[in-house]
């Protein structure tokens, strides 16, 4: 090992196990897939030459798994009654094809969609009424 160079230890959450001991500069490859989803922590620590070390802690959150979304509820809302959910999980699949069936969440229409069409509707009605004589 050349002792001229800095090398970091990479963990990953609290593992007292490093995922990878390199010398500085380097590219390293996150393999996420190994992972659980949710949120991790990225710890870094750097050794310098002269023996002082530095550590980095870099938090972030692995979404391996299908993807799920929610329209209905929102998160910390408060709520009552009956509830109308539309619910979709959808993967990435083996990203060497393309699969639309169930690739996209659907939607209902926005309320100000709803307030727009009903104003356009009562300005025409107004328009036909004002303007047109039979």
């Amino acid at each position: 090992m050349n002792e001229d160079k800095s090398q970091v230890t990479l963990f990953i959450d609290e593992d007292p196990k490093p995922i990878a001991t390199l010398q500085v500069p380097v590219q390293f490859e996150l393999d996420t897939r190994k992972l659980t989803d949710g949120e991790h922590t990225l710890k870094i620590v750097s050794k310098s030459p002269g023996g002082r070390e530095g550590i980095r802690k870099i938090p972030f959150v692995v979404r391996n798994g299908p993807a799920i979304s929610i329209e209905g509820i929102g998160e910390n809302e408060v709520v009552d009654g009956v509830l109308p959910l539309m619910i979709n999980a959808y993967d990435k699949g083996n990203q060497k094809s393309f699969i639309i069936v169930g690739s996209e969440t659907p939607q209902s229409i926005p309320s100000w969609l709803w307030i727009l069409l009903i104003v356009f509707g009562g300005w025409a009605v107004y328009y036909l009424i004002t303007n047109f004589n039979l």
